[in-house]
């Protein structure tokens, strides 16, 4: 059976509604996330609180295990092909708990091996990836880019996990290992819900087969490079840890933080167009389809990250005037995120169009040069350096991003769109020297 949808090689309206309903359940979220943060700020010592944002990147690369490519796959299989939606699901499903596990194990073995404080609070919260399982229940849901229910229940579970982390902090709790548990039980209550909620939606068929050799090979491309993919964003703790201390990691993973927030509009657009994008490549039109898709996000990012540069050490300084040292290093990632609107949208494209090896090659190249920048820069500036380390990274993966989409076909986005894609520094440039002049106004400096 075949999917039914109608539509161009403009993006369509769903695209727009879709991320903009992903976005605002991020931003939910991500206020649930920044009040635990800033309540764990005043209620934990520097160095634990330093802890606590290095298990919150360690929880997002077990994540990210679980998935393996397994989501995106998924989607590109079934986007146009309901009939393949049981057998596509079973192998998921498969793979999701043998990797999640995995993670388990790994967690549970690096938590034991560096004695680290709370070792067993870690474990249990490893657990949570692997209701990742569950989460596959929304696929259907997804190829339609109707994304009201998840977006729904991953809100409620958002203020669960909100709700857990304020009952141990009544109760005067100061190990960040017993936090990073309880924000993982609210997101493994998500994925449950999640399953409960959409099963209704699934298939009645039985898969006929469980194809997992077949679909681990077309996903494994996609897990690793979406494991060097987070690797490149949260390595540089492991520098900052390493060199500067848990103190000055917990400020610049502030600066962090903000960035992942900046980005949600990037990464959900993409989320919700990736559907769109399979569909825009089965007819021979995804360079067309990019031209009106990409380079948009690209400039109004741009002028986003110029506007904030400015004003870095004010938005860091909510958290307490300490984080305001981390300003230098914010003023890098949020050129890094501008470079994320460009990548993200061309690294869907290339998933889009199955080019699972284009992705891992890119990601791989990123994570060398994430490497090479984070050894030469923070011994020398420091976690500055590792703010510059991702700023590289990220330009590094457009550019291989836009000479692997050169290769399948689909350059000529960059024909199509010039002005959109001249105005990227432009907007960059004159909205940062206007932001800045407005500050020195206002503050006198």
């Amino acid at each position: 059976m075949r999917i039914e949808v109608r539509e161009t090689s403009s993006v369509p309206a769903r695209v727009w509604s879709g991320t903009r309903l992903l976005v605002l359940g991020r931003i939910w979220g991500s206020a649930c996330t920044l009040l635990t943060l800033w309540l764990l700020a005043r209620q934990l010592a520097p160095d634990a609180f330093g802890r606590y944002t290095f298990y919150l990147a360690i929880f997002v690369v077990l994540d990210t295990l679980a998935d393996f490519g397994s989501g995106q796959i998924a989607v590109q299989r079934t986007a146009h092909d309901a009939e393949a939606l049981p057998e596509v699901l079973a192998a998921a499903r498969a793979q999701r708990l043998i990797m999640g596990l995995l993670g388990v194990v790994l967690t549970g073995a690096a938590a034991l091996a560096f004695d680290e404080p709370g070792a067993g609070w870690i474990l249990l919260a490893s657990l949570y990836p692997v209701t990742h399982v569950l989460e596959l229940s929304t696929l259907l849901l997804r190829n339609r880019i109707a994304w009201g229910i998840p977006v729904t229940l991953r809100a409620i579970a958002a203020a669960f996990s909100l709700a857990f982390v304020l009952a141990l902090r009544a109760a005067g709790e100061t190990e960040p290992a017993r936090y990073i548990c309880a924000v993982a039980a609210g997101s493994a209550l998500a994925n449950v819900m999640l399953y409960v909620a959409c099963r209704a939606h699934l298939p009645q068929r039985r898969a006929r087969a469980l194809p997992l050799r077949e679909f681990f090979l077309a996903a494994a491309p996609l897990g690793v490079a979406s494991l060097c993919q987070q690797a490149y964003f949260y390595v540089d703790n492991l520098f900052v840890r390493s060199i500067c201390g848990t103190e000055e990691l917990g400020r610049y993973n502030i600066g962090v933080r903000v960035m992942s927030y900046s980005i949600m509009v990037a990464i959900y657009s993409g989320q919700a167009a990736l559907p769109w994008l399979a569909r825009a490549h089965a007819r021979g039109e995804l360079g067309h389809a990019l031209a009106g898709f990409v380079p948009r996000l690209f400039a109004l990012a741009a002028l986003g990250a110029g506007l904030a540069a400015p004003w870095a050490g004010e938005i860091l300084a909510l958290f307490g005037e300490p984080f305001r040292a981390a300003a230098p290093s914010l003023r890098w990632l949020l050129v890094a995120s501008a470079c994320v609107y460009a990548g993200a949208g061309l690294m869907t494209a290339l998933v889009a169009c199955g080019r699972a090896r284009s992705i891992l090659v890119i990601a791989l190249c990123a994570l060398g040069v994430n490497l090479i920048a984070n050894t030469l820069l923070v011994p020398r500036f420091a976690s500055e350096g590792a703010g510059m380390a991702t700023a590289l990274t990220e330009a590094a993966v457009v550019a291989g991003a836009l000479l692997a989409l050169r290769r399948a076909g689909a350059h000529g986005m960059l024909r199509e769109r010039p002005l959109l894609w001249a105005a990227v520094p432009i907007a960059f440039a004159a909205s940062w020297f206007a932001s800045g002049a407005l500050r020195a106004a206002l503050l006198g400096a």
